[in-house]
């Protein structure tokens, strides 16, 4: 049968077709899990541990055939299947995002903006008390890192009660509908716990001040619960959340000194107050569409159409309160300087703002964190010389930033 089949092959067909066999041969060689057989007949096998292929040539009907024959065990396959997709694998970045954003989204600590504000109070309070010289540089200096760290925990204690209060109202605003509670990511148990971590670790800070000064604290914790409740009774939030936001412009007064001054304490407050206000209403007017569709409250859609010259008096207010904290505190014309800076700044705002623009009214928001360092600045550059004078007349007066707990310990 051997000699009939070669009778049909010419020489010429022959030798190509055995040529083509051999070079095929040396090629699947090179691969040590293919096993390939051939005959004279011009079949080539190739046979693999799970793939079987076979090219079939022939001289008969003048055509070439090529068949492919696979076979994929079963078992494989369903090994395959049960094997993790890259989302469920842990790893460091899939544990952030799952586990630890959420809750940093939920405190909004991606968005510090919100802390610089609170702060900014803070620090002005601490550099206007630290003029008279009666305590030390360094413990200015660590007040002011305790208040840092407390502004950090309180802010996110105060957005994560917000986002309990208004998960109903966020789900129907645009910007926060995607917020965690919304979403899912964090349950209300969870945001319960994440709360009390955050006030158990605040109060760790109050503790570490004076006596006064943590009776004061502890009385602002009915604003910060209850401010976030202001939008749903009142057409004023954003003075509720002024009260609240800025009550450190009394607490780091006393922190440093043992109690408020109130020439100097009354019209900061005063002043920052109506400053929350300005730059809250801008915020404000980034939602007022979605706002009118919850049924809440804002100086946005009360000052409506009036919404410029409401601010400008505002501004007007938070200026008078600026300057008369820093006559009252006895800080010189660079202090002055630096409140006209803050006017130049803020109605430059008000002129350019175009409420119906979300991008401009966030831009604007955001551009107060530096209203904050103009002020600071001021007060360190017009305080500076009586800082240095006082420090030498006050040098053995008693430390009154000492903790009120050490101080009961001894």
């Amino acid at each position: 049968m051997l000699n009939k089949t070669l009778k049909i092959y010419k020489i010429p067909q022959y030798t190509s077709l055995l040529q083509r066999t051999i070079e095929l041969n040396a090629n699947l060689k090179t691969l040590s899990h293919i096993r390939p057989y051939s005959c004279l007949c011009g079949q080539v096998y190739i046979r693999k541990s799970i793939n079987v292929s076979r090219d079939h040539s022939t001289r008969n009907d003048h055509r070439q055939k090529a068949v492919i024959e696979t076979t994929t065990p079963k078992i494989v396959y369903e090994k395959l299947q049960e094997l993790p997709n890259s989302s469920q694998i842990p790893t460091i970045e899939n544990f952030w995002r799952d586990k630890v954003d959420p809750y940093v989204k939920l405190a909004r600590w991606d968005k510090p903006i919100g802390i610089y504000l609170l702060y900014w109070p803070c620090a002005w309070s601490i550099a206007l008390a630290s003029i008279p010289g009666t305590v030390p540089l360094q413990s200015s200096l660590q007040t002011a890192a305790l208040f840092l760290v407390g502004a950090g925990l309180m802010r996110g204690a105060g957005c994560t009660i917000n986002d309990l209060w208004d998960r109903d109202v966020d789900a129907k605003v645009e910007r926060t509908k995607t917020r965690p509670l919304v979403t899912g990511a964090v349950s209300e148990t969870q945001a319960v716990i994440f709360l009390a971590a955050q006030l158990s670790l605040a109060l760790g800070i109050l503790l570490q001040l004076n006596c006064y000064s943590i009776l004061l604290g502890a009385s602002s914790m009915f604003l910060v619960v209850t401010y976030p409740l202001a939008k749903r009774f009142t057409n004023y939030p954003q003075v509720v959340l002024g009260a609240t936001f800025n009550w450190g412009a009394l607490l780091g007064y006393s922190a440093i000194q043992g109690s408020v001054d109130w020439a100097v304490c009354g019209p900061l407050y005063v002043g920052a107050l109506a400053w929350t206000v300005l730059y809250d209403t801008i915020y404000a007017h980034q939602d007022k569409a979605d706002d009118i569709i919850a049924g809440v409250k804002s100086t946005a859609l009360t000052f409506g159409p009036h919404t410029r010259p409401a601010l400008t008096a505002c501004l007007a207010l938070s200026a008078g309160g600026l300057a008369a904290a820093g006559l009252a505190a006895g800080v010189q014309t660079p202090y002055m300087l630096a409140v006209a800076g803050y006017l130049a700044h803020a109605g430059r705002q008000i002129y350019t703002l175009d409420t119906e623009n979300p991008e401009d009214c966030a831009s604007k928001f955001r551009s107060n964190s530096s209203v904050g360092a103009i002020i600071f600045m001021g007060i360190i550059a017009g305080g500076y010389t009586q800082y240095l004078e006082n420090l030498d007349k006050n040098a053995n007066q008693e430390d009154t930033t000492k903790s009120c707990l050490v101080s009961y310990l001894e």
